[in-house]
Order: structure tokens, then sequence, then C-alpha cells
């Protein structure tokens, strides 16, 4: 989420509006965007009902853990690129990037 936020001025630039979403509390969630220096773009909690927006993207784990997953949404709610990496990977930016431009 760190590279997000080194990449914000392309997300606006694309009009984008970038979103972080955890299964973890919002104090959690708080605690660890202070940790890496905070965060300029919203940190969501779905902790309550616990992870009931990230099993209804598909993404909650059986250990209750979501997925480390990217969607790009367009204005109209539809879902345009989906991502799903291992974990301990981070998401290619670029590929991101070439998901907005095809919104334009």
């Amino acid at each position: 989420m760190p590279s997000y936020e080194e990449d914000l001025s392309e997300f606006e630039r694309r009009n984008a509006q970038v979103l972080g979403i955890s299964t973890d509390q919002v104090f959690s969630n708080e605690a660890w965007a202070k940790s890496m220096g905070g965060l300029s773009y919203p940190l969501l909690s779905d902790n309550w009902p616990y992870g009931y927006a990230c099993a209804q993207y598909g993404v909650l784990r059986g250990e209750g853990r979501a997925e480390r997953a990217i969607f790009v949404v367009d204005r109209q709610g539809v879902i345009r690129y989906i991502d799903i990496h291992d974990i301990s990977e981070p998401p290619p930016t670029d590929k991101i990037m070439e998901a907005l431009d095809k919104l334009r």
C-alpha cells in the first residue's frame, strides 16, 4: 500500500480514487497506517460483520484474512479489472494504470 501512496499523483491524473480495505478493526488499521508514516487515502475496515465485503468480492480466505486483491471499478460500479496476488507479493502498479487508462 505504500507504493500506491508514491503513485497517488498518477491515480489522480487518471481520475481514480484509491481505497484500501482490510478485515482488521479500525484502530488496527490506524496504527498500521501510522507505523508507515500515514496514508493520504482512505483505509476501510471490513471487520463487522466480519469480512462481509471481502466475501462478496470473493477474496476472503479461509482463515479470515483477505487476499491481496486489486479491483478497478468504473463509475457505473462495474468491475473492469481484478488482480489477486499472493499476500507476500506487491501487485504490479503498471497493470493497474493500464486498466485505468482503458476506462478513459
